[in-house]
């Protein structure tokens, strides 16, 4: 395996979502079409080995994912996480949420100081939290659900002890707006890597059939 398949693989077990191409280009500083023969190798060793986890692709988007063959096993741990106790940092982060949604990841983890990633799975899975993307930044927002609210026996989170103190609390306040500008830089990168490359020759000939038809 060589350097860029090891990075790839890297890459698609810390993402937990598709990743395209594009993206992995350009986080690798490499060619899409380097990226595509490495993610190619990768997926289809993962299949020859017949590991636990394998690479799936659809279209030019590759992610990791459990193999199906343990789909039994991941059904069982799935609901011990739903059904067993939070931890104390989920819990800490879901009472974040809880009074300073709709927050995005970074915000979160900027206030909490440690990646969140594992955590906010464990909670969508719950149901405790749902995501939703803020038009306006270009992200994904975290906010408490009904169920978390039924939980508690409350009718919203304007509910919850304290909230106006600590959901306008100065300091929090601060540490956030810092963090925005590069929450929001973050997002129009994302949005510019995402954005569909144009084909020179489709265009040519786009041309080319006005002018047939002006003839």
């Amino acid at each position: 395996m060589n350097q860029l398949e090891h990075q790839i693989e890297s890459l698609l077990f810390i993402a937990g979502k598709p990743l395209s191409t594009r993206k992995l280009a350009d986080m690798l500083h490499a060619k899409t079409s380097e990226i595509k023969n490495a993610a190619d190798v990768l997926l289809e060793r993962y299949k020859e080995e017949n590991k636990g986890i394998h690479v799936m692709r659809v279209d030019d988007n590759y992610q990791m994912a459990t193999s199906p063959a343990q789909a039994d096993l991941v059904e069982t741990f799935i609901k011990s996480e739903q059904t067993g106790e939070l931890t104390k940092p989920s819990l800490e982060t879901l009472t974040i949420i809880a009074y300073r949604g709709p927050i995005a990841k970074t915000e979160l983890e900027q206030i909490r100081g440690v990646n969140c990633s594992l955590i906010l799975r464990n909670l969508l899975i719950r149901g405790l939290i749902e995501a939703s993307f803020d038009r306006k930044f270009k992200i994904t927002v975290y906010q408490v659900t009904l169920k978390f609210l039924e939980f508690l026996g409350v009718s919203t989170t304007r509910d919850l002890p304290e909230y106006e103190k600590l959901h306008n609390d100065a300091r929090l306040r601060e540490l956030l707006t810092q963090d925005t500008k590069a929450v929001q830089t973050e997002a129009m990168s994302q949005n510019t890597q995402d954005a569909p490359e144009t084909d020179d020759d489709d265009e040519e000939e786009d041309d080319e059939d006005d002018e047939d038809d002006d003839e």
